[in-house]
């Protein structure tokens, strides 16, 4: 287990691996209305209060609000769990690890992001013109 222990009062976010890449380039642009504001309410959560996240190759706050969940299943769960396992596999983490929000957003930026890795991880999302050339 990753980053820090939990303190009883403290309550755990679940966080798909691969939305700590959309955390950092959502503009507010999205599938629905419903899902936009839930989107940038989690984000906001997660970047004002650093809460210790765990890692999940499932649904989370954000896909809650997605109309491509679907009974808690997404319809696109191949492509999704794909770029999870991308995700976890180049930050060295491990569904189900334990981290500050920070510290995954930071390993994201430094071991995706800043090395020009983005493409590979999520490159057939509909979304990616959104995120530059990664």
């Amino acid at each position: 287990m990753q980053g820090q222990t939990k303190k009883p009062h403290e309550d755990r976010v679940n966080v798909r691996p691969h939305h700590g890449l959309c955390g950092e380039f959502f503009q507010g642009k999205g599938y629905s209305g419903e899902f936009v504001e839930n989107m940038s309410a989690v984000l906001d959560r997660l970047n004002s209060s650093d809460p210790l996240v765990t890692l999940t190759v499932g649904t989370d706050r954000i896909c809650c609000r997605c109309p491509h969940s679907k009974g808690g299943v997404c319809e696109t769960v191949e492509k999704v769990t794909r770029y999870d396992n991308a995700v976890l596999e180049l930050c060295g983490l491990s569904d189900g690890d334990v981290l500050r929000w920070r510290e995954f957003r930071n390993m994201v930026r430094k071991k995706i992001i800043s090395p020009g890795l983005l493409s590979e991880v999520c490159g057939d999302c509909i979304w990616f013109y959104i995120c530059g050339n990664g």
